[in-house]
């Protein structure tokens, strides 16, 4: 899979610009993210590979697929359909997943806030979510945004995900350490 990092850092950057001074940020992240899942879906990448499609209409493909989804209303802008258009022409409607991802980075950060995923074995109550939330929202000086998931081959304990950063206290991770020491 292509790195699309570089790519997709101006046109996240200038996007959110525009987001922020219309105070739209939420909007264009639904919409974003939307775009996103279309560019992303097997079906969609099998279209949009056609040689038969031109620029205008594998964004106007793009635009019609998402507004069936919640939260794309924007793409049917006529700023939408432009930046569909501009990716479209500089064959960069596949960056778009990557697009997003960046303009939620920037998103987060104007709004003071941190993403953190806590991944468990077992479901987390709420009462300890709380907690958790409390003593990362103390750790990183902003609002942290929890989501939970569950994965059983964990074994027991969590992993904590937040930017770059990751506390590993699994079990598996545990037992994976035991046997390298033992085996090295």
């Amino acid at each position: 899979m292509a790195d699309f990092s570089t790519v997709a850092r101006p046109y996240a950057k200038a996007l959110f610009d525009l987001a922020n001074a219309e105070r739209k940020l939420a909007a264009w992240s639904e919409a974003l993210n939307a775009a996103a899942a279309v560019v992303a879906d097997v079906n969609a990448k099998r279209v949009l590979a056609s040689p038969t499609l031109d620029e205008s209409q594998r964004a106007a493909f793009v635009a019609s697929v998402a507004s069936g989804i919640k939260g794309a209303e924007l793409l049917g802008t006529e700023l939408g359909r432009n930046l569909l258009q501009l990716l479209a022409e500089n064959d960069r409607l596949t960056a778009l997943p990557e697009i997003a991802a960046q303009f939620e980075v920037l998103k987060t950060q104007a709004e003071n806030k941190v993403k953190v995923k806590l991944i468990s074995a077992t479901p987390v109550d709420e009462k300890l979510a709380e907690q958790i939330t409390k003593a990362l929202t103390k750790r990183f000086g902003r609002a942290v945004e929890l989501t939970l998931e569950v994965d059983a081959s964990l074994l027991g304990g969590a992993i904590i995900r937040a930017d770059d950063m990751v506390i590993d206290g699994s079990v598996r991770t545990r037992l994976q350490r035991l046997a390298e020491s033992l085996v090295g």
